[in-house]
C-alpha cells in the first residue's frame, strides 16, 4: 500500500506536468532555483568539514531548526496550493492507518522541497564524517530531522484544515505573507547587525536549539564528534519522542479528518441593505464605482497592492537611513501615485468571466472606464496628499512642497487615465478569483511584459514637464518651478485623465466582444 500511493503521487505529479508545457517550464525553472540553493547548501556544509566542531555545530543546528519552522509556517501561508494527496480524498477507502501515514510521509519527500531538504540534510553526513560515530549519528539526524519536518507540516495542515477551507482565512494569510515578504531588506539587514552587535548571541542561540524538538536531531553528529556521548543519547531520545508525538497528533487529526471532513459550505448570511451601493449616486458609473471598491476591499488580489502602499515609506525611510540620504522620502508620494493609478491597468484582467455581466447589462464605455477610475481616486487621492506632505517633516525643506504635490497628482490623474485606455486594450494572465495572489497562471510572457514597461515608459513621457520643473526646482533651488509645477501637474493630469477615460471608453465599446473572449482564453 504504501508503494501504491508513492506511485499514485507521480503518476499524479507526471500527469499534472502534461496538462500544459508551461507547467513543465515553471516546474524546470523551479528546479534550477532550487539546484542553485541545494548546490550552495551542499558545498558550504562540506567546507564546514574543515571547520572547528562548535562552530560546525552552530551552523547545522541553526540550519536545521530553520528548516524545521518553515516547514512548520509554508502550509499555513500557502494554504491555497494544490494537495495531490488530500486525506479527504481517502475517505471512502479502507486504507489501513500506519499503512497511510507511511505513504503520505514518504510522498511528502516528492516533489521540489522534500528533495533539496532531503539532500542538504544529507550533506550534514559530510560535515561530520571525521568519524565513524559522527557520521553516523549525522545520518541518524538526517533522518529524523527530514522526517519531522515533514510530519511536523502534515500535522499543521491537518490542524488547520477547517481554517484552510475558509475563503477569508486564505485571503488573509495570503496577504499578510506578503508583509515580511516585502521588508525582507530591512528585517534581514536588522537580523544581521543584531548578530554583529553580539557575537555570542548565535552560539547561545544554537546551545538553547539543541535541546529543543527544532534542533535535537541536528545536534547528534556534532555532540559525537565532540565525545559527548550522554548528551547525543540525550538528544536522540529527544529528536525520536519528537517524532513519535507529531506522528501520533497527526494519527489522530488524520482519524478525525477520515470520519469528519471539513464542511466546505458556507454559512446563509441575511442580506442587511445595499452596502456601499447605497452610498453611490443610483446611475450607471455610481454602480461600476460601488462594485470597484468591493474588488478593493474584499479581493486579496487587490489587497495585495494596497498592503504594498503604508510599505512604502518603511522601505525609502531603511534606504535612507542606509545612505544617509534623506531626500529620496520626496518621492513617496509620486510612487505612491505611481503604484496605485497603475494597479487599474489590469482590472479587467481581474473581472475574469464576470465580464459578462458588463457585455450582457450593455455598459457604456465611458461609465465603466470613469467609475473604475473614480473608485480607486477615492482612496488614492488622500493617501498621495498625505504621503507627499509627510516627507516635509523629515527633510525640513517646506520649499519642495509644491512641486512635490504637483508631481504627485499629475501622477496619479495622468496615470489613471493611462490605465483606463490600456485596460480597454488588453488583457493579462493574473491569478483567477479565489485563487492565491501568488499563483501566477500561464501565459503570454513577453506581451504582459511589453504592455507593463511600455504603458510605463507612456507614463514617464506624458509626466515629463512635471518632472522637468521639479528636477529644476532641485537643481536650482528656484521656488517658482516648484509652484507652476502644482498649477501645471493637476490641470495637465485631468486633462489627460479626461482624454484617457473618453478614449478607453470608446475602445471599450468596439472591443468588448473581443475582451471577453480573451479572458475565456486567460482563464
Amino acid at each position: 500500500m504504501v508503494a501504491h500511493l508513492l506511485r499514485l503521487k507521480l503518476t499524479l505529479l507526471r500527469n499534472s506536468l502534461r496538462r500544459s508545457p508551461w507547467q513543465l517550464v515553471g516546474l524546470g525553472i523551479g528546479a534550477l532555483y532550487a539546484l542553485g540553493i541545494v548546490g550552495l547548501g551542499v558545498a558550504g556544509l562540506l567546507l564546514l568539514r574543515q571547520a572547528d566542531v562548535a562552530t560546525a555545530q552552530t551552523v547545522v543546528v541553526l540550519g536545521g531548526a530553520a528548516a524545521v519552522l518553515g516547514w512548520a509556517v509554508i502550509p499555513i501561508v500557502a494554504s491555497a496550493a494544490d494537495m495531490t494527496l488530500d486525506p479527504a480524498r481517502f475517505t471512502t477507502f479502507a486504507v489501513p492507518m500506519p499503512q497511510l501515514l507511511a505513504g503520505l510521509a514518504l510522498a511528502g519527500l516528492i516533489g521540489i522541497p522534500g528533495a533539496a531538504t532531503t539532500l542538504v540534510a544529507l550533506a550534514t553526513v559530510g560535515t561530520w564524517s571525521r568519524g565513524f560515530l559522527a557520521a553516523a549519528g549525522a545520518l541518524a539526524g538526517a533522518v529524523l530531522g527530514v522526517l519531522t519536518c515533514v510530519v511536523l507540516s502534515r500535522v499543521v495542515t491537518a490542524g488547520t484544515v477547517s481554517l484552510a477551507s475558509s475563503r477569508r482565512f486564505k485571503d488573509v494569510s495570503a496577504v499578510a505573507f506578503l508583509i515580511p515578504l516585502v521588508l525582507m531588506g530591512p528585517i534581514v539587514a536588522g537580523v544581521a547587525r543584531g548578530i554583529a552587535g553580539n557575537a555570542g548571541f548565535v552560539a547561545e542561540l544554537a546551545r538553547f536549539l539543541e535541546w529543543t524538538p527544532a534542533g535535537a536531531a541536528w545536534a547528534l553528529g556534532g555532540e559525537l564528534a565532540a565525545g559527548h556521548y550522554g548528551p547525543a543519547a540525550l538528544k536522540l531520545l529527544i529528536a525520536a519522542a519528537t517524532l513519535a508525538a507529531l506522528a501520533l497528533c497527526w494519527k489522530l487529526l488524520l482519524q478525525r479528518a477520515l470520519v469528519t471532513p471539513p464542511y466546505a459550505g458556507t454559512a446563509k448570511k441575511k442580506a442587511a441593505g445595499l452596502g456601499l451601493f447605497a452610498l453611490v449616486p443610483a446611475t450607471p458609473t455610481g454602480a461600476i464605482v460601488a462594485r470597484s471598491l468591493s474588488y478593493w476591499l474584499r479581493d486579496p488580489r487587490y489587497a495585495g497592492a494596497l498592503v504594498v502602499v503604508p510599505l512604502l515609506p518603511v522601505l525609502l525611510f531603511f534606504q535612507a537611513s542606509q545612505t544617509g540620504f534623506y531626500g529620496i522620502l520626496l518621492f513617496v508620494g509620486p510612487l505612491t501615485a505611481f503604484l496605485l493609478a497603475w494597479s487599474i491597468a489590469s482590472d479587467v484582467s481581474y473581472d475574469s468571466t464576470a465580464f459578462a455581466l458588463h457585455v450582457s447589462a450593455g455598459v457604456r464605455g465611458l461609465h465603466d472606464r470613469l467609475g473604475r477610475a473614480v473608485a480607486c481616486l477615492v482612496f488614492a487621492l488622500p493617501v498621495v496628499l498625505v504621503f507627499s506632505v509627510l516627507p516635509m517633516f523629515f527633510t525640513g525643506d517646506w520649499t519642495l512642497l509644491p512641486g512635490i504635490l504637483g508631481l504627485a497628482l499629475g501622477v496619479l490623474f495622468t496615470g489613471l487615465g493611462l490605465s483606463s485606455v490600456v485596460s480597454a486594450r488588453y488583457t493579462v494572465p493574473v491569478p483567477l478569483p479565489g485563487d492565491s495572489p501568488f499563483k501566477k497562471p500561464p501565459g503570454n510572457v513577453a506581451q504582459t511584459l511589453a504592455v507593463q514597461f511600455g504603458g510605463m515608459a507612456v507614463l514617464l513621457l506624458l509626466v515629463s514637464p512635471e518632472l522637468v520643473l521639479v528636477a529644476l526646482q532641485l537643481a536650482g533651488g528656484s521656488a517658482v518651478a516648484g509652484w507652476i509645477c502644482l498649477v501645471l501637474g493637476p490641470v495637465l493630469g485631468l486633462a489627460l485623465f479626461i482624454a484617457g477615460v473618453r478614449l478607453g471608453g470608446k475602445w471599450f465599446d468596439s472591443r468588448t466582444p473581443e475582451l471577453l473572449a480573451q479572458l475565456a482564453v486567460n482563464r
